[in-house]
């Protein structure tokens, strides 16, 4: 049996016209405005590097901490690939404390995306010598966990200086995520009290092919290796309620387009694909409490599409709060 929900969240891309991108980004803020007063407990923006998306997720969360007082603010996710991650804990530090205490920064790790075009621009001297492991991480975990950065600490002339970063936000090293579509990931997610984002990808390791099934067994390896972490399910849902007919129409025709890529393992790295949740309200509420991973988890953040209008999110949103959030047994 289903848990009832008891965090209700969305994340958006933040996409934008290159010839106007604040418009773009004003679409985002009035996005996460509007969760806040649905009364989304959550709004989590995903990054876009060297595309027509946002590139500095923290920044807009900065923006967003200052129109909304409630709603906590997440990135899904920041891939330290790209970061410093001594710096990022400095930025993230900042963006929790002028939110009040709601920066919910999920991350990864790896080798930045087309890593060959474009390191050396990102890394002009160290790009064959940068760790992308899971060391990286490590590294982040202690800078805002409060570990010292550097061996001095004291005055030197007029300057005091500190050997922790700064500043320090009480309680971020809690609220930090790690998105994994592996097992590896779930588990070492776990084994350093990280919490655990889980997404409409998973990757293929065993002989399962069964989305739900792959990851059910991920929630529940990092549960073993951390029973007081937070799991967030991060699938695509569309209810379709107060849709017009022609935005019905158009959901419809997108997730079909989509629907091929979830028959198989993708790639390499046999990555699966979950389909898309598009119906009404009831019906995927249906859909949802069958599902394997859904049933044991009791947060979610619901993955708006790419590349819809503003008007679309406004009724998904609308629609998820206050249609298919109380059929999922989330009390307002």
């Amino acid at each position: 049996m289903s848990q009832p929900l008891r965090k209700l969240g969305f994340l958006t891309i933040g996409l934008f016209d290159p010839a106007d991108p604040r418009r773009g980004h004003e679409s985002t803020l009035g996005i996460i405005e509007l969760g806040e007063q649905l009364g989304f407990d959550s709004a989590w923006v995903r990054h876009r590097h060297l595309q027509h998306g946002i590139s500095s997720p923290v920044a807009v969360l900065a923006a967003a901490s200052q129109r909304t007082s409630r709603i906590d603010l997440g990135t899904a996710v920041i891939p330290l690939g790209w970061e410093n991650p001594l710096r990022l804990a400095e930025d993230l530090a900042t963006v929790d404390l002028l939110s009040g205490g709601r920066l919910n920064p999920g991350l990864s790790v790896g080798p930045p995306m087309r890593y060959d075009e474009v390191k050396r621009a990102l890394y002009p001297d160290t790009a064959d010598a940068e760790d992308f492991s899971y060391d990286r991480m490590r590294r982040l975990l202690d800078f805002v966990r409060g570990e010292p950065a550097t061996g001095f600490s004291g005055t030197e002339g007029f300057e005091v200086f500190s050997d922790r970063v700064q500043p320090q936000a009480p309680g971020l090293g809690d609220r930090l995520w790690y998105g994994g579509a592996s097992l590896r990931s779930a588990e070492w997610a776990g084994e350093h009290a990280m919490n655990f984002l889980t997404s409409s990808v998973v990757k293929t390791e065993g002989e399962s092919t069964d989305f739900a099934e792959i990851q059910l067994s991920h929630i529940r390896a990092f549960r073993k290796r951390h029973p007081e972490g937070r799991v967030s399910q991060g699938l695509v849902v569309i209810p379709t309620d107060s849709a017009t007919p022609e935005q019905r129409a158009k959901y419809e025709a997108y997730a079909a387009k989509r629907l091929p890529r979830t028959a198989e393992p993708q790639g390499p790295a046999r990555l699966l694909f979950s389909p898309d949740f598009v119906g009404s309200s009831a019906e995927i509420a249906e859909r949802l409490h069958a599902h394997q991973a859904f049933r044991e988890i009791d947060e979610v953040a619901f993955a708006l599409p790419f590349t819809f209008e503003h008007e679309d999110y406004v009724q998904i949103l609308t629609d998820i709060a206050e249609r298919l959030g109380p059929e999922l047994g989330r009390k307002s």
